[in-house]
């Protein structure tokens, strides 16, 4: 009987067709809206961010609902992740956030009740009174 790690071992590798392929049954990618691009354009000027830069969009694991996004600058995408681009704009998204972003809308807000990116999640089953938590 082969143990557990001899199982492992011999798992087929993920390529990256294979991942692709995961990519194309999910109908939903992330939106942007044109405050948050402006909003990203903005940053990346103020900080001398290359244009060639993408903002990494991410979820892991915290927060008071289990979940928290994540936002970040990184020079290229790494293998694996879906490239969302609009109007110069591009988001890097990893296979397992995305799983959780699917379908959802990145917004920048400047109103009365603070000012900062929005996530429109309808995966989110609970949210925080903060905003950059959720659950599903």
């Amino acid at each position: 009987m082969e143990t557990m790690e001899n199982e492992v071992m011999n798992m087929p590798s993920i390529d990256e067709t294979t991942v692709e392929k995961a990519f194309a049954n999910i109908n939903e990618e992330i939106q942007l809206t044109e405050k948050a691009m402006s909003e990203i354009r903005k940053i990346m000027s103020q900080n001398n961010i290359p244009e060639t830069y993408g903002l990494r969009v991410g979820v892991k694991g915290g927060g008071c609902s289990g979940l928290s996004y994540s936002l970040g600058f990184d020079k290229e995408a790494r293998t694996g992740d879906k490239v969302v681009s609009k109007d110069g704009v591009q988001l890097f998204v990893d296979p397992k956030s995305l799983f959780y972003l699917s379908g959802t809308e990145l917004d920048y807000t400047d109103g009365l009740n603070g000012r900062g990116f929005v996530f429109n999640n309808p995966n989110a089953s609970k949210t925080c009174g903060c905003g950059s938590s959720f659950g599903v």
